[in-house]
C-alpha cells in the first residue's frame, strides 16, 4: 500500500521532524494537538491538523481513541507514533490496524514481548543475548548491592531507583511502584544489579519483511541526569572490533527473536571491563536517531515509512558509516537547581547554521514552553570526519547560539562536551554524579560584569520611552537608531547614573555607574581600561584590556539578554524584580514551578509534626516527579495542596513553623526530583 496521508500521533520536534521527510516524500501531513498546543510549532508546520480536547497528556495524546478517530476525520491512511506517548502501546497499534490504517511501527507482538522488560529479559536469555542476573527483592543481601529498580514498563528513567544500603530497599521498592503505576499504569518493579561506572551503548537496528536485518552501528548515551539521556553520539567510542561484533550480533539476535519490522533499538550496558548486558528493546524510533542518520547517510524516517508499505530495504547490507556525529538535548531546566524544569515564553531560538549542523526542535522564538510536557526544546547534531571535530563544532554552535527566556541547560552542554573525560571518551553513566558542581560552577573567563555593562548602555541609548520587545510576541522586535561611534569618554560635571542588575539564574548582583554626556550616548564610569567603540539599542562594542568585544543585548520588559561572542547572560533590571518568596511567612512551602500535586505524605495535615527535610508534598510537572521538602523539624501549621490540584508557580503550599529546640533546618527548602 502506498501512503499518501500521513497523521503523527505525537508533538513536538518528533512530529516536525517526521513532517519534514513527509514533505520530501510528498505525502501529506495530519497533526493532533491539545488545547496547551493549539499554536505549537506542529501545529503550524503541518497541512492538516485535529484537536484532541483537553491539556494533560492523559486526556489528549495518550487517548488512542481519539487519534484513532482523528485520523479517520482527517481522511489519513497511517499513523506514526513518534517517541514516547503511545508508540510502544500495543493496544494502540492494534487499534490504528483495525481501523484499516497503517501503522507505521513494529507488529504488534513484537511490541506486547518487549513492552515488559522482565519478559524481554526471559526472550532474550533464550535468544543467547548476554543478560544480568535479576535479583529477588525479598531475599536480597548485602552482597547483592548496589541494586537498581526498574519499572517493568515504560522508560524515561520513571520508577527507577539506585539502592545501596539494605534498610533503604523496602521504601525503595515502594516509592519505585507509585511512581511506575503513576507513569504507566503498571506498578511492577524488578531489582538487578547495578553497574557501577558502566557505559550506556546502544545498537540501531532497521527491519523489513523480507527477512533483512541491519545492525546500524553503535551509539553512546552514557552522558544521562536522572536517568534520562543528555549528550549521545555515534559511533560509541573506545570499542575494540569484537566488542562491537558482539554487541550489533546481539541486536540482530534480539531483532529476529521477535519477528522485529521497523525501526528499533536494543540497549545495552557495557561494564567497565568490557562485558555487555542487555537492558531492553525500544519498539519505536529512538530521540538520538539523528546521529546514526548522520553517519550512515540515511533517513530513518524514510525508511520506516517504506517498511510500513511492504517494500524491502535497499540493500541485504546498511551503507558503510564514515565519520561521527553528536547530539546535545537542549532542555528548558536549571542544572543547578536539581534539575528544576523551567517554564515560560521561548522568546528568541537562534542556532547557527552549516556544513554539519542540523537542528531538530519544536519550537520557535515566541513560543512557549508549558508545564504538561517534556521540557526538551530543540536538539543540536553535528557530523564531522572525527569525534574531536564533531565535539568541537557542537560545543562551538551551542555557545553561539541566542537562546532567551527560561533558564537552558546551555552552559552544562558546553562544558560537558569540553571536560577532560569527555574529550578523552571516558565515559559511564555516573558522569554528572561526579562533575555536576563543577559543570554548574561560575565559569572562569566569563565577564557577567562586562556584559551588565554592555546592557546598561545599550539600556540608555534606548532611553525611557523606546519600544522593547513584547513578552512571548513572536517576531517582536526593537527598532534601533543609527550607531553613535567614538574613539573615547570626556569628563562632564554631572553625577553618574547607576544601575543594578542581578545576574540569572545564580542572583548575583551588579552595580554599573554611566555619565550622559551632550552627545547624548552614555560613557562608563569607574571602570578604566574600558572605551567604548559603539553603542545600539541591540548591539555594544567595547574595547575592554585593548581587546575589542561585541555584544548583542535584547531587552524584554525588565529582563535583559546579553549574547558575546563566547557566552550569554541574562540580567533582571533592580529593584523592579521581586521574589515571592520575601512576601510570605517563614516557613512557607511554595510551588517552585507550574504543575500538579500528585500525592501527599501519609497522615499529613495542619496540626502534625514533622521533620527537617522529611518529603511532605510530591509535584509532578513537565514529566518529572518532585519531592517538596520540610525544611525544618516543626509543626505544620497550614496545607493548601491537595492530590489533583494544579498549582502556579510561587503558590503556597504549606507552612511549617520551626520548633526551635528541634534540629538543624535544612538550608534550602528546593523540591528534590525523584524521576
Amino acid at each position: 500500500m502506498t501512503i499518501t496521508t500521513l497523521l503523527v500521533a505525537n508533538r513536538g520536534e518528533i512530529a516536525c521532524r517526521i513532517f519534514r521527510t513527509c514533505r520530501d516524500l510528498g505525502i501529506t501531513t495530519v497533526a493532533v494537538y491539545s488545547d496547551a498546543d493549539a499554536d505549537a510549532l506542529h501545529v503550524r508546520e503541518a497541512d492538516l491538523a485535529v484537536r484532541l480536547p483537553g491539556a494533560a497528556p492523559a486526556d489528549t495524546y495518550l487517548r488512542g481513541d481519539l487519534v484513532v478517530a482523528a485520523a479517520r476525520a482527517a481522511g489519513a491512511d497511517a499513523v506514526h507514533p513518534g517517541y514516547g506517548f503511545l508508540s510502544e502501546n500495543a493496544a494502540f497499534a492494534a487499534a490504528v490496524q483495525d481501523a484499516g490504517l497503517v501503522w507505521v511501527g513494529p507488529p504488534v507482538k513484537a511490541i506486547e514481548l518487549m513492552a515488559s522488560k522482565t519478559r524481554a529479559k526471559e526472550l532474550m536469555a533464550g535468544a543467547g543475548v548476554p543478560l544480568l542476573a535479576p535479583v529477588d527483592p525479598a531475599t536480597a543481601s548485602e552482597g547483592d548491592l548496589p541494586l537498581l529498580l526498574k519499572a517493568a514498563a515504560g522508560g524515561g528513567g520513571r520508577g527507577m531507583r539506585i539502592v545501596r544500603e539494605l534498610d533503604a530497599l523496602p521504601g525503595e521498592l515502594l516509592a519505585a511502584a507509585a511512581e511506575a503505576a503513576s507513569a504507566f499504569g503498571d506498578g511492577e518493579v524488578f531489582a538487578e544489579p547495578y553497574v557501577e561506572r558502566g557505559r550506556h551503548v546502544e545498537v540501531q537496528v532497521m527491519a523489513d519483511a523480507h527477512d533483512t536485518v541491519w545492525a546500524l552501528g553503535t551509539r553512546d548515551c552514557s552522558l544521562q541526569r536522572r536517568h534520562q539521556k543528555v549528550i549521545e553520539e555515534a559511533p560509541a567510542p573506545g570499542l575494540d572490533e569484537a566488542l562491537r561484533t558482539r554487541l550489533h550480533e546481539a541486536a540482530v539476535a534480539a531483532a529476529r527473536a521477535v519477528g522485529y519490522r521497523g525501526a528499533g533499538t536494543v540497549e545495552l550496558l557495557v561494564s567497565a571491563e568490557g562485558r555487555p548486558y542487555f537492558l531492553e528493546m525500544n519498539t519505536r524510533l529512538q530521540v538520538e536517531h539523528p546521529v546514526t542518520e548522520a553517519v550512515f547517510g540515511l533517513d530513518l524516517v524514510a525508511l520506516q515509512l517504506r517498511v510500513a508499505e511492504g517494500g524491502p530495504l535497499p540493500s541485504p547490507e546498511p551503507p558503510q558509516p564514515s565519520g561521527h556525529a553528536v547530539e546535545a538535548r537542549l532542555y528548558a531546566e536549571d542544572p543547578a537547581r536539581d534539575w528544576q524544569p523551567q517554564t515560560g515564553a521561548l522568546l528568541t531560538l537562534e542556532v547557527p547554521e552549516g556544513p554539519g549542523l542540523r537542528l531538530d526542535t519544536g519550537y520557535t522564538g515566541g513560543d512557549t514552553i508549558g508545564v504538561h510536557y517534556d521540557p526538551m526544546i530543540a536538539k543540536v547534531i553535528t557530523h564531522a570526519p572525527t569525534r574531536t571535530e564533531a565535539v568541537r563544532l557542537l560545543a562551538r554552535a551551542l555557545e553561539r547560539a541566542r537562546i532567551h527566556g527560561p533558564v537552558t541547560n546551555r552552559d552544562l552542554l558546553v562544558r560537558s562536551l569540553r571536560h577532560p573525560d569527555f574529550a578523552a571518551a571516558r565515559l559511564d553513566t555516573g558522569f554528572y554524579d561526579r562533575h555536576l558542581a563543577e559543570l554548574t560552577a561560575p565559569a572562569a573567563g566569563r565577564d557577567p560584569a562586562t556584559a551588565a555593562l554592555a546592557a546598561t548602555l545599550a539600556e540608555a541609548v534606548r532611553g525611557p520611552d523606546a519600544v522593547r520587545g513584547a513578552e512571548g510576541g513572536r517576531g517582536s522586535a526593537v527598532a534601533a537608531p543609527a550607531p553613535a561611534r567614538f574613539g573615547a569618554w570626556r569628563n562632564v560635571p554631572s553625577g553618574p547614573q547607576r544601575k543594578r542588575y542581578r545576574s540569572e539564574p545564580d542572583g548575583t548582583e551588579h552595580e554599573v555607574a554611566y555619565r550622559t554626556p551632550r552627545t547624548g550616548v552614555p560613557e562608563p564610569h569607574g571602570t578604566p581600561g574600558t572605551r567604548v567603540l559603539a553603542a545600539t539599542p541591540d548591539r555594544v562594542t567595547l574595547e575592554v584590556g585593548g581587546v575589542t568585544r561585541h555584544f548583542a543585548v535584547t531587552a524584554y520588559a525588565d529582563r535583559v539578554h546579553v549574547d558575546a561572542t563566547d557566552a550569554s547572560y541574562t540580567f533582571t533590571a533592580l529593584p523592579r524584580f521581586t521574589d515571592p518568596a520575601t512576601h510570605t511567612a517563614p516557613g512557607s512551602l511554595l510551588a517552585p514551578m507550574p504543575g500538579t500535586v500528585v500525592r501527599l505524605a501519609e497522615g499529613l495535615a495542619a496540626g502534625v509534626a514533622v521533620e527537617a527535610g522529611q518529603p511532605l508534598i510530591w509535584l509532578e510537572a513537565m514529566k518529572m516527579e518532585h519531592r517538596i521538602l520540610a525544611p525544618a523539624s516543626g509543626t505544620l501549621t497550614a496545607l493548601h495542596a491537595a492530590p489533583g490540584h494544579q498549582v502556579e508557580v510561587g503558590a503556597l503550599l504549606a507552612v511549617v513553623q520551626e520548633d526551635p529546640a528541634a534540629t538543624t533546618p535544612v538550608p534550602h527548602p528546593v523540591p528534590e526530583e525523584t524521576a
